[in-house]
């Protein structure tokens, strides 16, 4: 899972990707199978966008390797009010992005690789982190030992 630092920072790309591009309705960073990492999605329901771009993954994945492309990289889909646009974020992320019809695709893609990319980088890198555990806990304290050929004293019990 990622961390709520990380969740914050891309949300904060997000919102950045929708300033930048005025015609974007909406974007949503999620896992590869299906879990919303954070979204900006206005009258969206993120969770089934979320779901419904895993199911979309999973068939380009499959088109993609049984066409003998290469790896995922992106999708694009038109419907008659706009453009959905899934890109790959990393090794176990995508972003996908929401725009209206009069969106310049060029700059759709240009924008969603580059945001892509950073979504990418801040999740794989947070993924590649040693887990630390849940509560510190402390080193019990060293314990003394005896000088050759003698004994510690041992406690009354």
């Amino acid at each position: 899972m990622v961390p709520e630092a990380e969740v914050r920072e891309v949300l904060d790309e997000l919102q950045r990707l929708r300033a930048r591009v005025p015609l974007l309705s909406g974007a949503l960073a999620a896992s590869t199978d299906g879990l919303v990492l954070a979204h900006d999605t206005p009258g969206v329901e993120a969770e089934g966008v979320a779901a419904l771009t895993a199911a979309a993954l999973g068939v380009s994945v499959r088109m993609t390797d049984a066409t003998g492309r290469g790896g995922f990289r992106e999708l694009l889909v038109r419907g008659d009010s706009g453009y959905i646009a899934t890109y790959a974020a990393g090794s176990s992320a995508v972003l996908t992005l929401l725009a209206e019809d009069r969106i310049n695709v060029g700059r759709l893609h240009l924008e969603g690789r580059r945001a892509g990319a950073r979504i990418g980088e801040l999740v794989d890198a947070t993924l590649e982190r040693p887990e630390r555990p849940a509560t510190a806990t402390r080193a019990a304290p060293p314990r003394p030992t005896a000088a050759p050929g003698r004994t510690l004293p041992q406690r009354p019990t």
